[in-house]
């Protein structure tokens, strides 16, 4: 297991094409997978791509991503696969760049994807530590004993934890200026807002 701020192996899976986009600090890509809220892990079975959009939550002194998942269903079945390898990736968008012309048209954005084996996790101790790291990242004024029950043996039993294991990683980043002239926020409509009512 890698020392969190070791540099990782070169590994042409992790390239990014544009250099001038390209982040190579580690603590910029850990400090992203830290406050992104959602991932999206990517898995393949018999040749077939499948993806799973979900919480997760990074570990810097393991330098592993770890999801959950029911106890059964396709992403469980595609992890414990022979040697199963994953993909998982997070990304923020900013303003939209307008620009004189449609081709010239652009996005701020920040992104990470990372590469590694991917299993199962086995010992409940570490499952349910991630868990309890889950609740941790995304209610942290919610104390666990006190606002809630704590994560149960039970819970466990209905659960799958895996971790994927970072062994390859990139960043890639466009920010401007803040005066970029023109420069607007997205202001697409939300389902869940029209699913609220």
């Amino acid at each position: 297991m890698p020392a969190p701020h070791d540099a990782l192996p070169t590994d042409p899976r992790a390239a990014v094409l544009r250099r001038d986009r390209a982040v190579d600090d580690d603590a910029w890509i850990e400090r992203l997978l830290a406050v992104a809220p959602v991932g999206s892990l990517a898995t393949v079975a018999d040749g077939s791509p499948f993806l799973n959009v979900n919480l997760f939550w990074f570990d810097p002194a393991r330098r592993a991503v770890y999801v959950h998942t029911a106890r059964r269903g396709r992403t469980r079945s595609n992890v414990e696969a022979a040697e199963a390898q994953a993909c998982f990736a997070v990304q923020e968008m900013g303003r939209l760049l307008p620009a004189a012309t449609a081709l010239e048209f652009g996005v701020e954005y920040a992104g990470v994807v990372a590469f590694g084996p991917i299993a199962v996790v086995d010992d409940p101790d570490e499952a349910a530590a991630a868990l309890q790291a889950l609740l941790d990242k995304y209610a942290p004024h919610l104390e666990a004993g006190r606002d809630y029950q704590g994560v149960t043996a039970e819970e466990l039993a209905r659960t799958t934890v895996m971790r994927l294991d970072v062994a390859a990683w990139s960043g890639k980043r466009k920010v401007v200026d803040a005066g970029f002239p023109g420069a607007f926020a997205y202001a697409g409509a939300s389902v869940l807002d029209e699913d609220r009512g």
